[in-house]
């Protein structure tokens, strides 16, 4: 195998990874806020709120890992 084919593979690998967490953690957000809204509908701008900063710090995760793969394609 030569080194871009490496490089593909192992960038390949870096984003399959690192978006996995980020999906499932954004799931597991979701539910949550679902269901606590469903038991306290008067609380839906607070579980709102702090459902989609929660959503942009995991979201934040698979960015990186973007990042990482890019590095490691054209690095």
């Amino acid at each position: 195998m030569d080194l871009p084919s490496i490089q593909a593979i192992a960038a390949a690998i870096a984003i399959a990874i690192g978006v996995i967490a980020p999906a499932l953690a954004i799931g597991k957000i979701g539910s949550a806020s679902v269901e606590a809204i469903g038991r306290n509908p008067e609380a839906t701008s607070k579980v709102q709120t702090a459902m989609i900063l929660a959503i942009a710090f995991a979201e934040a995760l698979a960015i990186y890992a973007l990042v990482i793969a890019l590095i490691i394609k054209f690095a």
